[in-house]
């Protein structure tokens, strides 16, 4: 396990857990496995280096207690800002046992339907469920751009290229990312009255009482 994080056996529990946050550590819970479920803390740098590092796909070795446990980052809870952690999950797993996670899909490439014939990039997905043994998995699965050669042109989950080890849980012929024309609309042409055209409510009045006047004269 290249990634490894020392964390704490943690006493404090509920509302108090703000004192924690403000001296630099983020409350978590471990859970899952053969281990017992634990209240921990973490110092919050070293757990933003893990979790670039590894992400929510690839094994990080949590230790404490002195005991090494091979774990997955399995739900991170981020302040409504989105500027902050406020709560970690870690997921005890066993390393000779499969599971099933979402892995990350990095985009790589440039397509040149985009580039070079004004089409629009969309990206169906963003993650796909795989299963590996807890070491096999990747950090992200890598998806080629420079496949969309054309407008229409589709890279399907049966397109990705994975190791013989870790087994895709979507449907093969699932859209992944495709090249689509871009949608021109129609120019819609409005009027504008001449300002001489435009006539001001006083003057509506004043032809409507004008031709009042005049019918009144017509029966004398």
């Amino acid at each position: 396990m290249a990634v490894n994080l020392q964390v704490e056996k943690r006493e404090i529990l509920g509302k108090k857990v703000k004192h924690l946050r403000k001296q630099g550590f983020v409350p978590a819970e471990l859970y899952g496995g053969e281990v017992s479920n634990a209240h921990l803390s973490v110092p919050i740098k070293d757990f933003m280096k893990a979790y670039k590092e590894a992400g929510e796909s690839t094994i990080v070795g949590l230790s404490f207690e002195d005991k090494k446990i091979p774990v997955l980052i399995h739900d991170v809870v981020f302040s409504p800002l989105g500027q902050e952690v406020e709560h970690v999950d870690f997921l005890a797993v066993k390393m000779d046992e499969k599971i099933k996670t979402e892995v990350p899909l990095e985009f790589v490439g440039e397509a040149p339907a985009v580039k070079e014939k004004s089409a629009i990039l969309v990206k169906a997905m963003q993650e796909i469920e795989v299963e590996a043994l807890p070491g096999d998995l990747p950090r992200s699965i890598k998806v080629d751009l420079t496949k969309l050669e054309d407008i229409g042109v589709s890279i399907y989950v049966k397109d990705l290229e994975v190791s013989d080890k870790v087994k895709i849980l979507v449907d093969p012929q699932t859209v992944v990312a495709s090249a689509v024309e871009q949608t021109v609309e129609e120019e819609v042409i409005v009027a504008v009255p001449l300002v001489e055209d435009i006539k001001t409510e006083s003057e509506e009045k004043k032809e409507k009482k004008g031709e009042e006047k005049a019918g009144e004269q017509s029966f004398k």
